[in-house]
């Protein structure tokens, strides 16, 4: 299997490459050279199998050449054993056509789990076969850079920096990044929003001087190997609600469009889907571009859903690119006007491809509370506001009848007590294994949102290339 470049000029590397460099060299995302398909066989073969081997089967196309596939078998079991639910990603049933797809059970207590682990074993098993160091730069918006941390901490040949906008991420959120004490690991609160943390990060890549100097490599959803095991929990799920026979609906709450583009790519390689629901909340650039074209950067409004909170979604490109006729060279024109002008109009092909598989919605803080005390008054389940923003467009979705509708439960209702509390009366509390978080004691650096003060930061403390 080999990889391109949205962008269209930085050469196809295999799976290996593309996962230990994150970014491709002319700045786009790498995306398979073309989608491997599922036959409805080979779906069907996926009833009753255990989370890992569906995971084997799904992701085996995209490391030929890389990975056999008892060494993925043996990451996957590694990745997964650590989840608090034999099922990794149980679905909980809300009515008779609602669903939650819980993917909070591992060590984070966020979807960012599911791919984060993996991607750690990844790292370490080919930074293994090299000598070679690792330098990781991230940006948060909450839940990647703990389940990141949690993913590389103690790693000898990885260092990871892990930007996040101070005061806009939850308590909980914060200190699940800032009490880890590895040696290996940064954590830097900036002065600015996520879409300035994100930026600086792609500015690190994009610059020469510095990206020459050390092994840089990404954890945010830029990084395929990423997006790649998210596209696992899609099939798992549908193949329990009837797939290949019955068509499933998803909704995803969005805010940088990583973990809905798993969805679209489990489509490409011919998975049922009927619809997939992109729930974004009052930051609503997602929703704005697929409803009318416009993909306008506006102002960062900070919600009760701080990992939505974001004006830039890094893997829209990707879904520009393939629903839009895979042009590179036009797409690199396309991205570069709107890095200068911060607004742009998709084309007609672009519109037209997206709008076969995707719907949108704006969710406001009020539709999110009302969303959160049906599932408690209803179903009894508690949920996050984030997964209740999924749950509001899920439920004005416009499928056929006997179409089960699945959102994706994205974080434990523990990791924003504040919000559920205000909507539900309840303060829903930590679990066990993490119990004494608040007793931790925090080590993090504050530092203005500017590319100077970053990469000095990081390459005082950075390991240079060999």
């Amino acid at each position: 299997m080999q990889y391109v470049s949205t962008r269209g000029s930085a050469p196809a590397l295999g799976f290996e490459d593309v996962t230990l460099a994150g970014l491709a060299s002319d700045g786009g995302l790498y995306v398979p050279e073309s989608w491997p398909r599922f036959s409805e066989a080979d779906i069907r073969a996926l009833a009753g199998l255990s989370y890992v081997e569906t995971a084997v089967r799904v992701m085996a196309p995209y490391v030929t050449g890389s990975l056999s596939e008892d060494e993925l078998r043996e990451l996957c079991t590694a990745a997964y054993g650590r989840f608090s639910h034999k099922a990794v990603t149980p679905l909980v049933q809300l009515d008779h056509q609602h669903w939650l797809l819980e993917l909070f059970h591992g060590p984070t207590l966020a979807f960012k789990d599911v791919a984060l682990q993996l991607l750690g074993q990844l790292f370490e098993r080919f930074l293994s076969r090299r000598d070679d160091h690792l330098t990781i730069v991230g940006a948060t918006s909450g839940d990647t850079g703990s389940a990141a941390i949690d993913a590389v901490a103690g790693r000898e040949k990885i260092d990871i920096f892990m930007l996040h906008p101070e005061g806009r991420v939850s308590d909980v959120q914060r200190r699940q990044m800032t009490t880890v004490r590895a040696p290996n690991v940064h954590n830097i609160a900036i002065e600015g929003s996520f879409d300035d943390a994100q930026a600086l990060v792609k500015a690190m890549f994009n610059d020469p001087a510095f990206s020459t100097k050390f092994n840089l490599s990404a954890v945010n959803s830029i990084n395929w190997a990423r997006l790649m095991a998210q596209v696992v929990y899609y099939f798992y799920a549908a193949v329990r609600l009837g797939a290949p026979e019955r068509q499933v609906a998803f909704s995803v709450p969005t805010g940088n469009f990583g973990d809905v583009f798993a969805g679209y790519v489990a489509a490409q390689m011919g998975l049922p889907v009927a619809k997939l629901m992109v729930a974004t909340n009052v930051n609503d650039i997602l929703h704005r571009a697929l409803a009318d074209g416009d993909y306008s950067q506006g102002q960062v409004v900070q919600t009760s859903t701080p990992s939505m909170d974001i004006q830039i979604s890094s893997n829209f490109e990707r879904l520009l690119f393939d629903a839009g006729g895979r042009g590179g060279p036009a797409l690199a024109e396309q991205m570069k006007g709107f890095e200068t002008s911060r607004a742009m109009r998709l084309t007609n092909a672009q519109r037209a491809g997206a709008a076969k598989l995707f719907s949108s919605a704006r969710v406001d803080g009020d539709a999110m509370n009302m969303a959160i005390r049906w599932a408690f008054d209803g179903a009894g389940q508690v949920i996050d506001p984030h997964t209740a923003v999924g749950l509001a467009a899920a439920r004005g979705m416009e499928v056929e009848a006997g179409v089960p509708i699945v959102t994706l439960a994205t974080a434990h209702p523990a990791k924003f007590r504040e919000a559920v509390e205000r909507a539900t009366g309840l303060r829903p509390p930590l679990p066990t294994r993490m119990g004494d978080l608040f007793a931790r004691e925090e080590a993090y650096a504050k530092l203005p949102a500017t590319f100077e003060a970053i990469t000095a930061y990081v390459a005082e403390r950075a390991t240079p290339r060999a």
